[in-house]
């Protein structure tokens, strides 16, 4: 059991909690060339990120955001605005929780969905300069598969479950009440259950 102040996260993920890096400060976003939102107040979890992009070299040259979010979705998002600069926005769209995670030292997996929100908002981002600047042939979109056809669950309610600590179907159907009806997406669900832990936590 931790003591008083002690932390369980690493020192530079405290750092970046602390002290976050490349803050949008205001409103306004008329000075940069993409803008990316996600997540649901209402969840209490929202993101907004924010590139200007060299577009000869098509090269992120800054990133800033906003966010309602905890303190591991601050350090991420703070860390994965300085990691993006100088990147190209193909490589910066490839960017993985996995890779931000890694770069603060790590973080508890209960915790690891926190970094996929500023990942999320980065790539729509990305993807509205390149509406903005008609190139719309690189909007990447996001393919969805329902998997349980009776509760409306895809594959990517799956993954956020797995990020968000499920690790046995149980825990999957506690999540989503995925397979609660019918039960046929059973098989399915429990490959992408495995898929997904391997994905992000080398299970």
């Amino acid at each position: 059991m931790l003591q008083p102040g002690e932390w369980a996260y690493s020192d530079k993920l405290k750092e970046h909690f602390m002290n976050p890096k490349n803050i949008l400060q205001g409103e306004n976003t008329d000075d940069f060339d993409g803008v990316g939102m996600e997540g649901n107040l209402q969840c209490g979890d929202q993101m907004m990120v924010v590139i200007k992009v060299d577009k000869e070299k098509e090269t992120i040259t800054d990133c800033q955001w906003k966010t309602y979010g905890c303190a591991s979705a601050i350090a991420s998002t703070s860390v994965l605005s300085e990691m993006v600069k100088g990147r190209t926005l193909d490589a910066a769209f490839h960017i993985s929780p996995k890779e931000v995670a890694l770069e603060l030292g790590g973080l508890p997996d209960h915790k690891i969905h926190c970094s996929v929100l500023g990942d999320k908002a980065l790539r729509s981002a990305i993807n509205n300069y390149y509406t903005r600047n008609g190139q719309e042939e690189k909007v990447k979109q996001e393919q969805v598969k329902v998997i349980c056809q009776c509760m409306s669950i895809t594959d990517h309610d799956i993954e956020d479950a797995v990020l968000e600590g499920a690790r046995t179907y149980f825990e999957l159907q506690e999540r989503t009440k995925l397979g609660t009806v019918c039960g046929q997406c059973k098989d399915e669900a429990e490959l992408l259950l495995e898929k997904f832990k391997h994905i992000h936590f080398g299970a």
